[in-house]
C-alpha cells in the first residue's frame, strides 16, 4: 500500500497524523477532565492555545506541500518556519504540558526541506531553550530536571531533523539520477545517429571506389569491343555497353543519395529525450520534426547546450516550468529557453555557462542571457550552421545545385 506513495508524502502524512494525535489529550483535558469535578486544577489549553495548535497544523500542511519540489526560498520561508516553532512553544505554554515538544519534533522534519541546515539547527536550539522554562513555571520542575526533560526532546528533534535531511538528500540523488538518465538517452540517440551516418558513409564510399571503378573499366572495355566487332556481335556489345553505362549512372545516384541521407542528423529525436522524466519540472520543447544537422560536431554542441540549460534550471533556478524553442534563421540555428524561476539581479556565470559559451565560440556562435529577480531566466543561443543545418527540401536543393 505504501509502495506507491513517495517518501516525502509519507513524511508529510506522518507529521500530520502526529499533530492530530497531540490534539487528543488536549481535547480530553479540555472537555473531560476539566469538567469532571468543580474546582479541578487540570490546566486547559484555552482559546489562544487552540489557536496556536490549529495554526501549527495549517502552517505544517502548507510548508510540507513543497517538500521535494523546487521553490523560491525567501524571507517568507524563514518567517513561516519561526512561526511554526513559536506555535509549538505556545501550545506547551497554554496547555501547561510538554505536548509542544512533540510538535517541535514534527516541525524538525520539515526544517531541512525549508531552510538551510545551519538556520534549521539554530532555530531548533532556540525553540528548545524556550521550552525548558515552561517545565519550571507550569509543572513545578526544578531547573536541572527541566533541562534534562528538554534534552530528551532535543534528542527526538535531532533524530527527526536527520530523518528529514536524509529524505531530502535521497530525493535530490534520485532527481539527479533521472536527469542523468535523460541525458544518457539523448546521448545514446545522438551516438546511434552518428553510427548510422558513419556506416552509410562507409558503404557509399565502398560502392563508389570499388563497384564504380569496375563498372567504369567494364564500360571502357565494352566501348573498345564495340569498335573491334561487327555484325550481330557488335549489336550485343553496344547493348551491353549501354547497360553498363546505365548501371554506372544508377550506382552514382545511389551513392549520392546515401551520402545525402547520411548527412542528416535528426535534431528532434536526439533532443526530446532530454525533456522526459525531469523531476519536479515541466519542460515544453518545440523542435521541428524535419530539422536536421549535417555536422556531428555541431550536433554534439547543440546537445550539450540543451543539457546545460536543463541542468541549470533544475539545480539553481527554483523553476517549475521550462520552455525551449528551436528554429532555423538564415543559415543559423536559434535556441531560446526561458524558465519561471527566481532569476538573479547580477549574473555570475559558472563553469556550465562558461563552457557553453566556449563551445559556441568555436563555431562563431553566441549566447545572450536575460534575467531579473522574480522574472525567471532566459537564454538565447545562435549557432551558425549555414553549411550544416537545413530542412529536407533545402538538402534536395543543395544537392541539385551540386549536380549541376
Amino acid at each position: 500500500m505504501f509502495g506507491s506513495i513517495s517518501h516525502t508524502r509519507l513524511l508529510r502524512y506522518a507529521g500530520l497524523f502526529t499533530w492530530a494525535m497531540v490534539g487528543a489529550p488536549l481535547l480530553y483535558t479540555t472537555f473531560v477532565l476539566s469538567r469532571g469535578e468543580e474546582g479541578s486544577s487540570v490546566p486547559t489549553i484555552g482559546p489562544w492555545g487552540w489557536l496556536a495548535y490549529l495554526l501549527f497544523g495549517a502552517l505544517y500542511f502548507g510548508l510540507t506541500l513543497r517538500m521535494g519540489r523546487p521553490h523560491r526560498r525567501g524571507v517568507l520561508d524563514y518567517v513561516l518556519m519561526m512561526l511554526l516553532l513559536a506555535c509549538s512553544v505556545a501550545v506547551s505554554h497554554f496547555s501547561g504540558s510538554g505536548l509542544g515538544g512533540i510538535l517541535m519534533v514534527v516541525a524538525a522534519t520539515a526544517l531541512p526541506w525549508t531552510l538551510p541546515i545551519p538556520w534549521g539547527i539554530a532555530l531548533l536550539a532556540i525553540s528548545q531553550a524556550a521550552i525548558a522554562p515552561l517545565y519550571v513555571w507550569w509543572q513545578g520542575f526544578d531547573w536541572p530536571s527541566a533541562i534534562l526533560q528538554s534534552m530528551i526532546y532535543v534528542g527526538f528533534c535531532a533524530f527527526s531533523f536527520i530523518t528529514g535531511l536524509v529524505a531530502r538528500q535521497q530525493t535530490e540523488a534520485r532527481e539527479e539520477q533521472r536527469r542523468l538518465n535523460a541525458e544518457l538517452r539523448a546521448t545514446r540517440a545522438l551516438l546511434a545517429e552518428s553510427v548510422r551516418v558513419n556506416e552509410r558513409t562507409r558503404i557509399s564510399r565502398e560502392l563508389h571506389d570499388l563497384l564504380g571503378h569496375h563498372l567504369t573499366a567494364l564500360s571502357l572495355n565494352l566501348e573498345v569491343a564495340g569498335h573491334l566487332t561487327d555484325g550481330k556481335a557488335a549489336g550485343h556489345v553496344r547493348q551491353a555497353h549501354t547497360l553498363a553505362k546505365l548501371l554506372l549512372t544508377d550506382v552514382r545516384e545511389a551513392v549520392s543519395t546515401m551520402r545525402e541521407d547520411a548527412a542528416a542528423l535528426h535534431v528532434a529525436s536526439a533532443l526530446k529525450p532530454l525533456a522526459e522524466n525531469v523531476p519536479n519540472m515541466v519542460i515544453e520543447m518545440t523542435v521541428p520534426d524535419d530539422l536536421v544537422v549535417a555536422d556531428p560536431e555541431r550536433a554534439h554542441v547543440l546537445l550539450r547546450s540543451v543539457q546545460e540549460i536543463i541542468t541549470n534550471a533544475v539545480r539553481h533556478s527554483g523553476a517549475s516550468r521550462l520552455d525551449i524553442r528551436l528554429w532555423r534563421d538564415h543559415g543559423s540555428l536559434i535556441l531560446h529557453a526561458r524558465d519561471d524561476g527566481r532569476g538573479v539581479e547580477a549574473l555570475a556565470p559558472g563553469n556550465g555557462l562558461r563552457g557553453l559559451s566556449e563551445r559556441l565560440k568555436q563555431y562563431q556562435g553566441s549566447v545572450v542571457v536575460d534575467t531579473a529577480p522574480g522574472d525567471g531566466f532566459a537564454l538565447q543561443l545562435r549557432l551558425p550552421l549555414s553549411d550544416g543545418i537545413t530542412q529536407a527540401d533545402t538538402l534536395q536543393h543543395m544537392n541539385m545545385g551540386a549536380t549541376k
